[in-house]
């Protein structure tokens, strides 16, 4: 991420930065390569953790996963974002590379079995069944790689990423084990304040926000309209049931452009008139993705 986005002037350094996972995570990973490398990161058991520790102001930004390109949206996230007072600040696109984590001296003849998350073993079906090592599952992906090192188990390899190893003097034996190489992670950063600064002429923006709609005919139409009638891109739309009210939903949609500005700010307008709720997630610049 371009360090010319509201990040760079939302905290003091070292900004502290929670994600879910083990040290070694992708998660830190995206952190890392969306911030720099001079952040304080701060790992947490769960999702719910991360929002809390940017709510309760423990930590200054928060990474989350909300989509991947092949296994689709955290709903979790989703839903999380509603019930917590944060503000999505910036995204960042990551690119998963799954390696091959083993003891130093090991080679790949030695191995019998890899161990990880089972979305990453999933994502690597193809090339370990060539590779004739029986994957078993773990529960993340760093921690299988801590695994391997505490136990000094030389026929285990661990499914990871390249900081799992540094972080747990692992030796890299394949690098890229992804049977599609277009597999990117979406991360959302989200920090206790908007960090609102003055929009840039030329800067592309993205906005989040979240909706009801009236049970009627026809709701949904008239609320997307208020974007295609300003011929405003929608890059994202999610619905999820609202707890307590059965076959009723919330509507997520991401679309280019700020809701203090332009287009943007007359769209959201128009959708207050239709829709019993409306809140604004974030405006933030956007990642381009390459």
């Amino acid at each position: 991420m371009s360090r010319e986005t509201p990040l760079s002037h939302a905290v003091t350094s070292p900004v502290r930065v929670a994600f879910q996972g083990e040290p070694g995570a992708y998660s830190e990973e995206a952190a890392y390569q969306a911030l720099g490398e001079a952040i304080q990161t701060l790992p947490r058991p769960r999702f719910e953790d991360v929002f809390e520790a940017v709510a309760q102001g423990e930590a200054d930004l928060g990474v989350l996963p909300i989509e991947n390109s092949l296994a689709g949206s955290i709903h979790r996230n989703y839903d999380l974002l509603l019930r917590y007072e944060v503000h999505i600040v910036g995204e960042y696109h990551y690119r998963v590379r799954h390696c091959l984590l083993a003891l130093p001296g090991v080679r790949l003849e030695d191995l019998e079995e890899v161990r990880s998350h089972p979305q990453a073993l999933a994502q690597c079906e193809g090339t370990l069944n060539r590779l004739g090592l029986r994957p078993v599952v773990a529960a993340d992906t760093a921690g299988s790689a801590r695994w391997v090192a505490q136990t000094q188990a030389r026929h285990v390899a661990a499914l990871a990423s390249r900081r799992a190893a540094r972080v747990y003097g692992l030796h890299i034996l394949m690098e890229g084990l992804e049977d599609n190489p277009q597999n990117y992670t979406r991360f959302l950063l989200v920090a206790r304040e908007p960090h609102t600064v003055p929009l840039r002429q030329g800067q592309d923006y993205k906005t989040s926000v979240v909706f009801t709609l009236p049970n009627k005919p026809g709701s949904l139409f008239k609320a997307l309209s208020v974007f295609a009638l300003r011929d405003i891109d929608l890059t994202k739309i999610e619905s999820r049931p609202i707890p307590g009210r059965p076959w009723e939903y919330l509507f997520y949609v991401d679309f280019l452009g700020h809701a203090e500005h332009g287009p943007g700010e007359r769209a959201l307008a128009h959708l207050r008139e239709i829709a019993p709720f409306l809140r604004v997630l974030g405006s933030y610049p956007r990642h381009p993705f390459q």
